[in-house]
């Protein structure tokens, strides 16, 4: 990996999905950018357009900066398309935002949401990630990969995301992706709930004993090429 995009339907799912990665590569010579579809807070309210909803959205946003600037990250798109509403974008829309992205930023590897979730945000961007990196003859993306997102994908219970990358995290790595979700303050829940600092630490362990570690990061490996 050299150059890694992360394609997220709502700010909070980067650091669920990828916050061990982001943290165990901080100061590698890898380049991380991180693209926003949706907005992730007007889904709550029955006008998406009120005042709280729109002041909720700026703050959401805010959270993300600062979450992603404490991983390292400094590089993050937002587009704002109306939470929990993905459905009603045209398909192609998406696309082209993710494709334009792609075009501009160039990234060797990309990683998306899972096909296997219950949120349909998330599956949308999953099918329109993998429309916006059909190979063709502008294609950069060699790598694709899936990631879950607690609170989300274990809850597809009919088909459960079942990964076949592990990533190996330190308990720092560990520590830090907690705190990047600590950010998220209007996110974040007390155990049980899964975006709870003791449900993410619990669920790295689970992904590391899958693997032999003592943590992990885990996806699911979608495409690769090698020339």
């Amino acid at each position: 990996m050299k150059k890694v995009l992360i394609i997220s339907a709502h700010p909070d799912d980067e650091v669920l999905g990828c916050g061990g990665i982001l943290s165990k590569y901080k100061d590698s010579d890898i380049s991380f950018k991180v693209l926003f579809i949706g907005e992730g807070s007007s889904c709550r309210y029955e006008d998406p357009y009120c005042k709280d909803s729109l002041s909720d959205i700026k703050e959401r946003n805010k959270f993300a900066v600062e979450a992603l600037n404490f991983l390292g990250v400094d590089d993050v798109e937002f587009t704002n398309l109306p939470c929990g509403r993905l459905d009603k974008e045209p398909i192609l829309k998406i696309n082209k935002i993710i494709e334009k992205t792609i075009q501009d930023f160039r990234p060797d590897t990309v990683f998306t949401h899972s096909i296997k979730d219950a949120n349909s945000d998330h599956r949308i961007i999953f099918n329109s990630s993998i429309m916006a990196t059909r190979p063709c003859n502008r294609n950069v993306v060699k790598n694709l990969y899936s990631y879950e997102v607690l609170s989300s994908s274990e809850w597809m219970f009919v088909e459960s995301f079942a990964p076949n990358m592990f990533i190996e995290l330190s308990a720092t790595d560990v520590k830090n992706k907690c705190e990047a979700m600590d950010f998220y303050k209007s996110e974040i829940r007390n155990y049980p709930f899964p975006r709870s600092s003791k449900a993410i630490k619990a669920h790295s362990m689970l992904r590391g004993t899958q693997a032999g570690f003592n943590y992990a990061e885990a996806f699911f490996l979608i495409r690769k090429f090698i020339s």
